[in-house]
């Protein structure tokens, strides 16, 4: 149990008939018993909101704003990567999980204290739960959902096979994709190639570098400005320089000033210091102002040079470029120059390019195949191991003749169409079952009634169990259509079920209950509705009394509860 998640605690407030209540849900198997419209179901319908299911005003308790479900889990280390993917930090091992609708049927869900939709709830319920109940039950008919079951079953192996095939399959539709594309510009080649040798020789001719129209553009801005730069430079020179009045001759006055009295005062020596460290920065500026001076000379043929330049480059831009700033547009083209020889090259060579992908889509789909039947084969396998071991469960659950098939129906790998090859692999999953000896088998949707479908998904999720992640299992209506022994054999699988999971089970069966380590009943007030202290945790004598209940439909039956203290000491002795 430690490296699986676990249900600790669901807290319910104001949903159907519930005022509020708090089950501590402990490890291995919880029933949950009342009388019919005692609430039972609306504790599965707080965990549906938990879990992101979807919300409805209607669930609100009349009089009530709203409704808030929460539920606290505790996760292993192993499994905060899979919580991290989605965004989700988990500290101390724990997740909160809290979901709240008002009347009007706004919804809120928050994890861990913080705001997210109803969908990441959903998301992350993946890993924390399994929830079965009428609805599950008939969702298993469908190829999709036989087909997850068994991979899942699978396991590792699948997973490895299934990314191969995964990549497979899109490395030929990419290249598929190219060939659709390079036909399409074969068609239009003359036109293309026309264009495209257009292009390369006015690029050739002017010769345009990367980063040049910025260049171009900032000696534009200096030698169109000339005076009004030089008259700047030199403003900067004489406030430098000067003589009289000039920063360094300030300076240098300063300094001579303290020279013979900075070695007595060490405050003094520090602002000398500042004073001299000016001095020679100046010192230094003046050498750059000096050669900027220097370089500031008119060249209008210059001028003219570059103003003619940067027209060829901006009208090449208006015509094989894009709507962005011209210096990135510029060094663009530049990079579509520079892949020119390889798109002519394409473009002329078309033909053979084809004829060279065609090939290589021919041996792509080779290797495609062979990842398909790898895939297929892995489902034959762990169809062959599931029938087998769901078989034997079914076996035990008072089901001793019906046999469980998992069939593979996979494409013909000898005239695979294109049609075949699904983000699936090439394979129909099917389960059937026979219901007596040596009889057909029978798709589940034509073969099974009520109670045998809950017995076999009872079966398949202990065979599961062992393969699958979700530390928690919630089965509501697993006893339709079960009684007798089938009901002792039912509880007695559960409970098998949660020495490795967690089970919550909602059940009126008292064969089912009496194989519980904690045992809730839901009971009503006076006035209808559910309080705190009308979820009970009972144990002892009150736990015989409400199994005796469950068995007499009455209360206070003696033979009731003879019968009940039995069916609790008929667990303890098949478990003990």
């Amino acid at each position: 149990m430690s490296e699986r998640s676990f249900l600790d605690e669901i807290t319910i407030r104001s949903i159907g008939v519930i005022n509020q209540a708090t089950l501590e849900i402990s490890q291995g198997l919880t029933v949950l018993s009342g009388e019919t419209g005692a609430g039972k179901t609306m504790i599965l319908t707080a965990l549906n909101l938990i879990l992101g299911g979807k919300s409805d005003s209607a669930l609100v308790r009349v009089g009530s704003e709203r409704l808030v479900a929460s539920g606290h889990f505790t996760v292993p280390t192993k499994m905060l990567g899979l919580f991290d993917e989605h965004g989700v930090i988990i500290e101390d091992a724990t997740l909160i999980l809290t979901r709240s609708v008002t009347n009007e049927g706004k919804s809120k869900a928050t994890c861990n204290g913080i705001a997210v939709s109803a969908n990441t709830l959903s998301n992350l319920s993946e890993f924390l739960v399994e929830v079965h109940a009428q609805a599950a039950n008939l969702n298993i008919v469908k190829s999709s959902k036989q087909r997850e079951l068994l991979d899942r079953f699978a396991g590792a192996i699948f997973e490895s096979a299934f990314q191969e095939y995964t990549e497979k399959l899109t490395n030929y539709h990419y290249l598929k994709s190219q060939i659709a594309s390079l036909r399409k510009s074969i068609d239009k080649v003359d036109q293309e190639l026309m264009n495209l040798r257009e292009f390369v020789g006015l690029l050739s001719r002017l010769k345009l570098q990367r980063g040049e129209y910025a260049q171009i553009d900032e000696a534009i801005g200096r030698l169109s400005n000339i005076e009004e730069l030089r008259i700047a430079i030199e403003g900067a020179s004489k406030a430098v320089d000067d003589d009289g009045t000039g920063a360094l001759s300030a300076l240098a006055c300063a300094r001579g000033s303290l020279e013979s009295a900075r070695g007595k005062d060490t405050a003094l020596e520090d602002i000398y210091s500042g004073l001299s460290e000016g001095f020679f920065l100046i010192e230094d500026l003046r050498s750059s102002i000096a050669s900027y001076m220097h370089g500031l000379e008119a060249d209008p043929e210059r001028l003219d040079y570059l103003n003619s330049r940067k027209a060829a480059i901006i009208t090449l831009i208006k015509r094989f470029g894009g709507q962005g700033l011209p210096q990135i547009e510029s060094d663009e083209l530049v990079d579509k120059f520079e892949s020119s020889s390889q798109a002519i090259s394409d473009l002329e060579g078309g033909d053979d390019r084809l004829q060279e992908m065609e090939s290589e889509l021919l041996e792509i789909k080779k290797s495609l195949v062979k990842s398909a039947q790898r895939l297929t084969k892995v489902r034959n396998d762990a169809a062959s191991q599931l029938s087998a071991a769901v078989t034997l469960e079914i076996e035990q659950l008072s089901m001793p003749h019906t046999r469980f098939s998992v069939r593979v129906e996979s494409a013909d790998y000898l005239a695979l169409k294109e049609s075949d090859f699904t983000l699936q692999g090439c394979d129909e999953i099917s389960m059937s079952i026979a219901t007596h000896k040596d009889g057909p088998l029978i798709p589940l949707a034509k073969a099974a009634s009520g109670g045998e479908m809950s017995r076999l998904m009872l079966a398949l999720e202990v065979v599961l169990a062992a393969t699958h992640p979700v530390g928690t299992y919630v089965f509501d209506e697993v006893d339709a259509g079960v009684g007798g022994k089938a009901a002792i054999e039912v509880g007695r699988r559960l409970h098998a079920l949660s020495r490795h999971s967690q089970v919550i089970v909602v059940t009126h069966l008292p064969q089912v209950a009496a194989w519980a380590d904690s045992h809730y009943v839901v009971t009503k007030d006076f006035n209808g509705s559910v309080s705190q202290s009308d979820v009970r945790l009972v144990q002892g004598q009150d736990r015989i009394e409400e199994i005796a209940r469950m068995l007499a439909g009455l209360e206070n039956s003696s033979s009731a509860r003879e019968h009940a203290a039995e069916l609790l000491n008929l667990k303890e002795l098949r478990t003990g």
